[in-house]
């Protein structure tokens, strides 16, 4: 293992400021950042990842590879939920257990975002196909999570929001319209533009990633300490579903023969969980499941083990694993 790597990864600027905003709150300090700037820095950095995404694309177009990503992340985003729900059924209500795995089976923008800077910083290249994966990524999981609860659970699905307009209203998700819509400008826009706004997009990025990742870890830690009870099978799932998901993906990319760059990516992005489209479209399709569960369980802990632990330790894997 790349201790050298590891240790370069837990001191990078962008996750001292993180542990820097969880410990700030477990401190009880009154640190926080100005109502609106999180979302300001989220756009941000939502439009810089959709820019450079689509300025790839541009440059290169869909290899054979691009399909054999986009490929492994729509299985994926099929496969988590199907076999979360089986693990977790016993062990909560099918709501619960349905909405838990939709979170699980669907993405973490801002830990794809950390991901990307941990692979800038190693100057290890990988494509702007990534991004659409990601995208793509979202809505299969809410699909299944949305049927698991109403026709396993026994729901009646007439009561409920229509399935083709929960997907329509997820796909009109501020930052998932936000990415697409960046990815066709820099899919679109000539070179010279680009090349224009490329230093804004750019140079400003670490800096920003440092301010919104001190933010989250201000509201992780505040919601890990609102949580009253823990349940040590929920705080085992909420880790080690997230590295069993990493391990499948990173064997599926091997075996595809992905290169490093881009087998980490989806390695990142199959280890996630959602905690802001997910959450949003389950409170309107499963009201019976508890977000506080599921909420914290993404936030609270998934985040901060993949920002901390993961990312660093899934990138040694594929480092070592993937020529």
């Amino acid at each position: 293992m790349d201790l050298e790597l590891i240790s370069n990864s837990l001191l990078g600027a962008p996750i001292l400021f993180f542990l820097f905003g969880f410990v700030a709150v477990v401190l009880k300090t009154e640190l926080e950042l100005p109502q609106s700037m999180p979302k300001l820095l989220s756009t941000y950095l939502v439009v810089a990842i959709g820019l450079k995404g689509g300025m790839e694309l541009n440059g290169h177009g869909l290899s054979p590879e691009s399909w054999t990503v986009l490929g492994l992340a729509m299985v994926m985003s099929i496969a988590v939920p199907l076999y979360s729900y089986l693990l977790l059924r016993r062990r909560t209500t099918p709501e619960n257990a349905a909405a838990i795995s939709a979170t699980y089976g669907s993405v973490s923008a801002v830990t794809f975002i950390t991901a990307v800077s941990a692979l800038e910083g190693l100057n290890i290249p990988y494509h702007g196909h990534m991004v659409a994966a990601m995208a793509l990524m979202e809505a299969p999981a809410i699909v299944i999570g949305v049927i698991l609860a109403r026709h396993i659970s026994g729901d009646s699905p007439s009561s409920k929001q229509p399935i083709t307009s929960l997907i329509a209203n997820a796909l009109k998700h501020g930052p998932i319209v936000m990415l697409l819509g960046s990815l066709m400008i820099g899919r679109l826009a000539s070179p010279k533009s680009a090349l224009m706004i490329k230093p804004f997009f750019e140079h400003m990025f670490p800096g920003v990633l440092c301010l919104y990742l001190f933010d989250m870890g201000l509201n992780a830690a505040r919601r890990l300490v609102a949580l009253n009870v823990f349940d040590r099978f929920m705080v085992g799932f909420a880790v080690g579903v997230p590295v069993l998901n990493a391990t499948i993906a990173t064997l599926a990319a091997y075996t595809c023969g992905i290169s490093q760059g881009d087998a980490f990516l989806l390695v990142v992005l199959c280890a996630s969980a959602s905690y802001i489209a997910v959450p949003a479209a389950m409170q309107l399709a499963v009201p019976k499941a508890e977000p506080g569960l599921y909420m914290t369980m993404a936030l609270a802990i998934t985040f901060p083990f993949n920002v901390a632990v993961g990312i660093p330790l899934y990138l040694t894997v594929i480092r070592t694993v993937i020529a």
